[in-house]
């Protein structure tokens, strides 16, 4: 018999940012340019690689499919929260937030695999030059760009799943911004023993095992720079890697931060602002990172501009 706090529900109520109500205007204008920015930059380099022959290259391949998917990444939570923090209304269909988990871990997921496939890229590229096109030939790249989709279609739709079989909630209210995986369980009323179990595997998967192949990829790199230690070899090194590493440190930093470092503050808030950094704010700053950083996406972009004179 279903006790009298257990109840199915048809909406969710998403608490938002912790953000006083007389501030609710500035941030949403803050947040819709971060959005804006992050949109309009991550085509610009997925109009450069394509009109550009000269990055028609392994590393560009898989920064054009990154380019994608932090769009769609942001896309998944931040439409919903400027709506909200417009309108004040803070509902959202049952149907829209399990949408909203599977789209959130699956996007999550391909950037994390992603940037995994462009540490090898470089791995390749610096350990072994003189095998470099023979490896990164078009059909691996292909090929880890599709394992990394069917990977994260598997870990959305498994967690997504395994949430669908919780009917029963205490509550309606998420202290989120968005609906979160693990908010969602603390909510349910349901046995949840199952999806917590499922998260340590799905996790190592997705995040841990790609960020120690990272940490590998980047240890040969080292070595291999450290055997012949010359001022154009770090600098090419450098070059090669540093935006890849900004980024990486950027993505993997913010969640260690929100699931490695103890908090002594209020949890609900600090996992609201650390998913605001890896979900809004690095897919931004990957535009001017390999922007700033990178001469042949500054000379394509100074070409492209030069032929529209």
């Amino acid at each position: 018999m279903r006790r009298d706090n257990e109840s199915t529900v048809s909406e969710f109520i998403l608490l938002g940012l912790p953000i006083p109500v007389e501030d609710q205007a500035a941030y949403s204008a803050l947040f819709f340019a971060v959005y804006l920015t992050t949109v309009l930059g991550n085509l610009l380099i997925i109009l450069l690689i394509r009109l550009d022959s000269h990055l028609h290259t392994p590393m560009y391949f898989f920064l054009s499919h990154l380019a994608f998917t932090d769009i769609s990444f942001s896309s998944v939570t931040a439409p919903k929260m400027l709506m909200n923090m417009l309108t004040n209304s803070h509902s959202i269909s049952y149907t829209g937030c399990i949408s909203q988990v599977y789209f959130f871990l699956f996007f999550g997921s391909i950037d994390s695999f992603l940037l995994t496939s462009m540490a090898y890229d470089r791995y390749v590229a610096i350990c072994h030059p003189l095998h470099y096109t023979r490896i990164m030939n078009q059909n691996l790249c292909v090929l880890l760009v599709i394992v990394s989709w069917i990977l994260s279609n598997a870990c959305g739709l498994v967690h997504t799943l395994l949430l669908t079989r919780l009917s029963h909630f205490r509550d309606n209210t998420i202290p989120h911004y968005f609906c979160d995986l693990s908010a969602l369980l603390k909510l349910s009323s349901s046995d949840t023993t199952i999806n917590e179990l499922v998260i340590l595997p799905v996790g190592t998967v997705v995040i841990t095992v790609p960020f120690i192949c990272i940490l590998v990829s980047y240890g040969h790199i080292g070595v291999t720079i450290l055997k012949t230690p010359s001022i154009k070899g770090i600098c090419k090194a450098l070059s090669t890697c540093g935006s890849h590493l900004c980024v990486v440190s950027l993505y993997y930093g913010a969640i260690i931060g929100l699931y490695l470092v103890p908090s002594y503050n209020n949890t609900n808030d600090k996992d609201a602002i650390v998913a605001v950094m890896y979900s809004l704010v690095t897919p931004m700053l990957n535009p001017f990172i390999y922007s700033l950083r990178n001469r042949d996406m500054k000379g394509a972009l100074r070409n492209i501009l030069s032929r529209t004179k």
